[in-house]
């Protein structure tokens, strides 16, 4: 059994992301798994202003929402990212929320692959839904997720599920007349499966 964290970065309840990390999290305890959920529009959480208080032994300066969730990071094996698509990439709230892991990394005297620090190792796997579903509709929201996240912090990659073609932006979430929930429980309940092929595929991005 793992402690999975899935971290929802939208503002609408039960829309298509957050439905979909749901079915993720239905498909993990299905599986044994222990999952807590942050729905990030519920919190006030901002992104980090660079000012290095953390960097000389103190907690972040900024009273918000961060230092409860803290916890809930320490403690998982495995960290879920949901996302919408804004403007082709994560959105800010999810962004902000990455930006503040800067107050947990530790010094490295000698860090690897070229970081300046160092980063509590987990696993990591993303989640994304859009409107759009083109052949690039996802490139950028990917490579943000495979750079920051796996190659900088270094973070163990479980897999990415995409969502596309989840309604109009302007409409109700449609992502129930698609099968992506059922993708999403699949994912959640294979998540740690013994083979890697038993897992849902990731998606491989092409270029433009």
């Amino acid at each position: 059994m793992k402690n999975i964290l899935v971290v929802v970065g939208s503002s609408r309840k039960n829309g298509n992301t957050d439905q979909l990390a749901d079915a993720f999290i239905r498909g993990a305890e299905a599986a044994g798994h222990n999952v807590n959920k942050v729905f990030l529009g519920a919190k006030k959480i901002g992104g980090c202003l660079g000012c290095n208080a953390c960097r000389y032994g103190k907690p972040c300066i900024q009273k918000d929402d961060w230092a409860e969730t803290v916890p809930l990071l320490e403690s998982a094996d495995l960290i879920v990212f949901a996302s919408p698509l804004y403007f082709w990439t994560v959105s800010a709230r999810l962004k902000a929320f990455i930006e503040r892991f800067y107050s947990i990394a530790q010094e490295d005297p000698d860090p690897p692959l070229g970081r300046y620090e160092w980063y509590p190792q987990k696993d990591c796997a993303l989640l994304l839904t859009a409107a759009d579903d083109l052949f690039w509709t996802f490139e950028q929201a990917v490579s943000y997720y495979r750079f920051t996240l796996v190659r900088y912090i270094g973070f163990r990659d479980r897999g990415i599920l995409t969502a596309g073609g989840c309604g109009s932006t302007n409409g109700r979430p449609c992502i129930e007349k698609t099968g992506h929930l059922d993708r999403a429980f699949a994912f959640g309940q294979g998540i740690y499966a013994a083979k890697k092929s038993d897992l849902v595929p990731e998606l491989e991005v092409e270029p433009w």
